[in-house]
């Protein structure tokens, strides 16, 4: 930590909170709740002790709750909530309809304030263990640099890591990836096309049966099960609950059972 910036630890990756304006006085005895919905972020700090909130700050496009601009709807964990702007209404009309603005707000909704955040996500590996982790991004590959992906999402770009199983990123193919408490899937597309043309699906070996000839692993349509024979080799290696990434095919045939990088 220091003034203006957090870097948070999470079991799948870096997190990085940065402001101008706030963020000066987060503590080691609080925690930290992230949420991403759409184009919204919600940032809870809140005191480990008692679970007493100390900040809680949205961000998401500006929407007036009617033309006197006297009222704001944003998102929030438990819903769209209305947002009075009471002292703030002149610095908050004056800005345009659904341009991106992040405001402070107690337990009562009362508007505290206007600031700036910003968040910076490097997804390093999948979980571990379980967490409590479901997150969902879709996007296009911008860039690549050793063993890193740049994946373009409507809230900025994500840096992801080969660690977690993906292969074969062009630059512009359309990507969309889902974290799910210890598993990570993700899909390669090329622009336009309703088909991926691979699919990476990682997350900790448990066979389907007792004479291990097949895997089941969480996928964005729930659990399936997947034929072991392309990864005999390396599965002889691998206990049971270690991490091991599944490649599809277009077709979803498995075409190469591996340990992530």
């Amino acid at each position: 930590m220091k003034a203006g910036i957090v870097f948070l630890r999470t079991p799948i990756g870096m997190l990085t909170l940065s402001s101008k304006t706030c963020l000066r006085d987060v503590r080691g005895s609080q925690d930290i709740l992230f949420w991403v919905h759409g184009q919204n972020v919600v940032v809870e700090i809140r005191k480990k002790a008692d679970n007493t909130l100390v900040h809680r700050y949205l961000s998401g496009p500006l929407k007036f709750q009617s033309p006197e601009k006297k009222e704001i709807v944003l998102w929030t964990p438990d819903g769209e909530k209305t947002v009075p702007v009471g002292l703030h209404e002149s610095a908050v009309a004056a800005r345009q309809d659904l341009s991106p603005i992040t405001v402070e707000v107690d337990e009562q909704g009362t508007l505290l304030g206007l600031h700036d955040l910003q968040f910076d996500l490097q997804i390093g590996n999948a979980p571990l263990q379980p967490a409590d982790i479901h997150l969902a991004l879709k996007g296009a590959v911008s860039k690549l640099k050793s063993n890193f992906i740049f994946f373009r999402t409507p809230l900025g770009v994500v840096t992801v890591s080969s660690k977690t199983g993906v292969r074969h990123a062009k630059v512009g193919q359309e990507m969309t990836m889902w974290i799910h408490r210890n598993h990570v899937a993700i899909d390669l597309s090329q622009a336009g096309h309703s088909t991926a043309s691979y699919r990476f699906l990682t997350g900790p070996l448990t066979y389907a049966s007792p004479d291990h000839t097949a895997i089941t692993l969480w996928t964005p349509n729930g659990e399936q099960t997947f034929p072991a024979d392309r990864g005999k080799t390396i599965l002889s290696s691998v206990k049971e609950g270690a991490p091991i990434t599944l490649e599809l095919n277009q077709q979803g045939t498995v075409v190469d059972i591996r340990r992530p990088n």
